[in-house]
């Protein structure tokens, strides 16, 4: 694996979406395919690590980066396999979450990171915490946002879209046929604040997906998730928490959205807030999943006060 210069394909499509994703692409070579990311800011700045989950992509932190980097802070905002900018292979074993973790472990070491603030939400979380947990020596802070990386306690409640996603043929014609995972959930149901999404934001959320077979990576995610503590992923979600207690004293921010119908308050209160009880936690009351489009200009803001308090 091994990073690359900046992409030089030809592309038809305005990967800038009216000005709102103004940033250089990188990509970093795997077997299994390119990974986009992005790294803006001072290259002796503090790094500011920030994963996304499904169906997003790096474009979900665009209000994040400028404010950070002006701060003087260093941005690194990557595609997982089969979003944003990554490449899309039409093969669904690729999208299993241990080797999501395991090719954004092997993109961020070959960065060589320091002092890292880890700032993972959705599926962010697994992925994400995989790398901080065996890698406690690189971190330095963490922001969390609306996501998991434990073991379920208990049989996981699934909403009816979630089980018709799951579902063998219906779920191919729901998310890699209708595009429903977008259209419905993150358009909609993901978010509070959906005045906010404008043609540009829309079609940067859609620009990554324009066919059938470019959705194989949305499909996956929702199959992914576990029905309770037993299984495959419930397992790989054990030695995640496991990890955890390698960065229990990393100074922690949690940004909670209160309206999240995937990560909702229990999971604030029962799971995070016992992994991190001294976390400062700022809990937003009219915010849903997709939380840095409904409240980007309260988290940023809250999240420059924390990393300014590490260094008084």
């Amino acid at each position: 694996m091994s990073q690359s210069a900046p992409d030089k394909t030809p592309d038809q499509t305005d990967w800038t979406f009216g000005g709102t994703w103004p940033f250089e692409p990188k990509y970093f070579h795997t077997s299994d395919g390119r990974l986009h990311y992005v790294d803006e800011g001072p290259r002796d700045g503090r790094p500011i690590v920030m994963v996304h989950g499904n169906p997003t992509w790096g474009y979900l932190y665009r209000n994040f980066i400028p404010p950070l980097v002006a701060a003087g802070y260093r941005c690194i905002v990557p595609d997982h396999l089969g979003f944003g900018r990554s490449d899309k292979p039409d093969q669904p074993e690729l999208y299993q979450i241990p080797k999501h973790a395991k090719r954004l472990e092997a993109l961020l070491e070959s960065l060589d990171l320091r002092d890292v603030t880890l700032v993972p939400q959705d599926w962010g979380g697994p992925i994400g915490f995989y790398w901080a947990g065996r890698h406690p020596e690189r971190i330095r802070s963490l922001c969390v946002m609306n996501t998991i990386a434990h073991r379920p306690p208990r049989k996981v409640p699934l909403p009816l879209p979630l089980h018709l996603f799951r579902t063998p043929g219906i779920g191919e014609v729901m998310v890699k046929g209708l595009h429903a995972f977008v259209r419905i959930f993150l358009f909609n149901a993901g978010v509070t604040h959906t005045e906010r999404l404008t043609d540009d934001v829309k079609a940067a959320y859609l620009a990554p997906h324009p066919n059938w077979s470019s959705r194989t990576s949305i499909l996956v995610f929702p199959r992914e998730i576990p029905a309770g503590p037993e299984g495959r992923v419930s397992d790989y979600l054990g030695e995640v928490e496991a990890g955890l207690a390698n960065l229990k004293d990393r100074p922690t921010m949690i940004a909670w959205a209160m309206k999240d119908i995937a990560f909702t308050p229990d999971i604030l209160d029962d799971l995070w807030l016992k992994s991190f009880p001294n976390a400062r936690v700022m809990r937003i009351p009219d915010a849903g999943h997709y939380l840095q489009e409904d409240a980007h200009e309260r988290i940023v803001p809250e999240l420059l006060d924390f990393l300014k308090q590490l260094d008084i």
